[in-house]
């Protein structure tokens, strides 16, 4: 109880000193408005999904088999019927996720996903099996920054379009989507959502839930760095002179031998100093700094657009995202008179820009390395039934694209030429579809300003608004409004040692969603290379709310777990230099 109220305590201090802070005048970052900077066990560094539903079960909400239920999954079930006396935060996640498939590659993401949504993949709607309780004994203070309002980047999000995942999916533990929407439906796709209902949702969820108290708005943090203190009380940076700054190495560099003296309680191991500043009236900055005993990365995958790396990318006619197209529209800088959209990508946000032009009237250039029939392509994994739209999309793709044949209009396009030639020299209005592909598509007359150009790539772009494409051993050169660059996000954790790329899978490579996600232990969602750092969410793999909670749940039942064990929070490897 002592520590519950000191913990209490120390988060009060933290929001008060970033409170005072908002009241000061601007100050350089380097300048703290505060001689000590206050101590909360766990620091959230993300507002999105991710850092919501960790805030709900760090508050003391529990969950517990609902006995009133049963789960299709008899082995499952009968494992949760062993301790059903239990939450599930206190029991073995290892045990229970053991034997369970789903689209994650986190344990236990797939096992909190099908106690939530039973079956969800073969196409049922059951009752989730848990109910929930609060357990205000087992609250963990700690704070939650986010660069805006609760909700992450769902804000930022085109509000008409609709999400991939079904608007259950999207819900958060405690509070039922459809009873905040109304129920609203629309259609074959009505149980769909869009961003902002869904950006509606989450910032409702915080009130209802009575979270508000641990989330702060508008703060940006630019240093997180793991500090030690040493025999002689003063603090060290847990890496050598070699880093670059922001977190340490992870490994026993920082340490003065096993004297290591704990920061905010005596006890041992070391705190994370979170830096950092509010965004507060006119724009002004104010600085903030935080000791933390553990940090949780939740920051999503939407900070960094990736990049062709072609010549001319950085050209003002260039973009990469999506909402730069409906800017143009809006402002009636496009119509269908202009010179074709360039859009390069084959995912999802390729095909909404696609969507996005073609109900405007604009023409399309679209642009992408696979083959349509690679197995890979995102729409073979979507039922049409479901995702109308994106099928529209795939078929254009398909039916629609450009080719070097038909003779006869080889006047009215741009020629292929080899890479030797001035491949600028003659252009085109608009490129025209192969005969064969517009006798074969009975929906071309939906978009007929579009055009797919499979298994190509963009080798530049010119300041004359031309751009170079290349593929089947020749290049293509055409006139564009604009170009849209739509190839994936990657996180930004500048804030971090190396951008925290020494904590991916490939300690060689950028941190990347897909590619190179951070190495976890896969039941606690601890960094492997640095204990007391964790990380859920798209920078773990799960790119989708549905299982992204699977985080929240490994990293409060690792943290409630060592509570009980140690009575503090300092993870297990650090305890080990007491």
């Amino acid at each position: 109880m002592r520590q519950q109220q000191h913990w209490q305590t120390q988060r009060q201090q933290a929001v008060s000193a970033l409170a005072q802070a908002a009241a000061m005048p601007l100050l350089e970052e380097t300048t703290l408005p505060q001689d000590q900077p206050p101590t909360v066990p766990v620091v959230i560094i993300g507002n999105g999904p991710s850092g919501i539903c960790l805030s709900y079960l760090l508050s003391g909400h529990k969950p517990y088999l609902d006995t009133a239920t049963v789960h299709p999954n008899p082995i499952i079930y009968r494992k949760l019927q062993e301790t059903k006396h239990l939450s599930i935060t206190e029991q073995d996640l290892e045990y229970l996720s053991e034997g369970l498939e789903g689209r994650s590659r986190n344990p236990v993401a797939v096992l909190f996903d099908t106690l939530l949504h039973p079956n969800a993949d073969f196409g049922y709607e059951f009752p989730p099996v848990l109910q929930w309780r609060r357990d205000k004994q087992h609250h963990i203070p700690h704070l939650v920054l986010g660069r805006a309002t609760p909700g992450g980047a769902w804000h930022a999000m085109e509000g008409s379009m609709l999400t991939i995942s079904l608007g259950i999916w999207m819900e958060l533990p405690g509070v039922n989507y459809r009873d905040l929407t109304n129920g609203k439906r629309r259609d074959a796709t009505s149980d769909r959502a869009t961003p902002e209902e869904i950006s509606s949702y989450y910032r409702n969820y915080v009130k209802l839930k009575g979270l508000q108290k641990n989330f702060v708005d508008n703060t940006y943090v630019t240093s997180v760095q793991k500090l030690y203190r040493g025999h002689e009380g003063g603090l060290e940076n847990g890496h050598t002179d070699q880093g670059d700054g922001g977190v340490g190495d992870g490994g026993n560099e920082g340490f003065e031998g096993n004297g290591v003296e704990c920061l905010n309680n005596g006890g041992g191991g070391a705190l994370w100093e979170v830096r950092g500043y509010q965004q507060v009236q006119n724009d002004t900055h104010v600085p903030f700094s935080l000791f933390a005993e553990n940090v949780v990365l939740a920051t999503g995958a939407s900070d960094s657009p990736v990049r062709l790396g072609a010549e001319g990318e950085d050209l003002p006619f260039v973009f990469h995202s999506i909402s730069d197209l409906g800017l143009a529209v809006s402002r009636r800088k496009l119509d269908m008179n202009s010179d074709p959209v360039l859009i390069v990508g084959a995912g999802l946000s390729a095909a909404d820009a696609v969507l996005c032009a073609c109900n405007s009237n604009i023409r399309v250039l679209h642009v992408f390395r696979k083959s349509v029939d690679d197995p890979e392509l995102i729409f073979k994994q979507l039922p049409k039934t479901l995702y109308p739209e994106y099928h529209k999309v795939y078929n254009m793709m398909c039916s629609q694209t450009y080719t070097n044949v038909a003779p006869s209009s080889a006047l009215n396009r741009p020629q292929a030429v080899s890479i030797a030639s001035s491949v600028c020299a003659k252009m085109c209005p608009k490129p025209q579809l192969a005969a064969s592909n517009m006798a074969g598509n009975t929906n071309v007359s939906l978009f007929p300003d579009y055009t797919s150009f499979p298994e190509h790539c963009v080798v530049s772009f010119q300041s004359d608004m031309k751009c170079l494409l290349q593929g089947n051993n020749s290049l293509k050169a055409f006139k564009i409004s604009m170009a849209l660059v739509l190839i994936g996000t990657n996180p930004n954790l500048f804030f971090l040692k190396g951008q925290g790329q020494y904590l991916g899978q490939d300690p060689t490579k950028p941190i990347s969603c897909t590619q190179n996600p951070i190495d976890i232990h896969p039941y606690t969602f601890e960094c492997t290379k640095e204990p007391g750092l964790f990380a859920m969410g798209p920078l773990v793999g799960d790119n989708f709310v549905r299982f992204l909670k699977g985080g929240a749940l490994g990293i409060a039942s690792c943290l409630l777990k060592r509570l009980k064990k140690k009575g503090k929070l300092i993870s297990n490897e650090e305890n080990n230099f007491i």
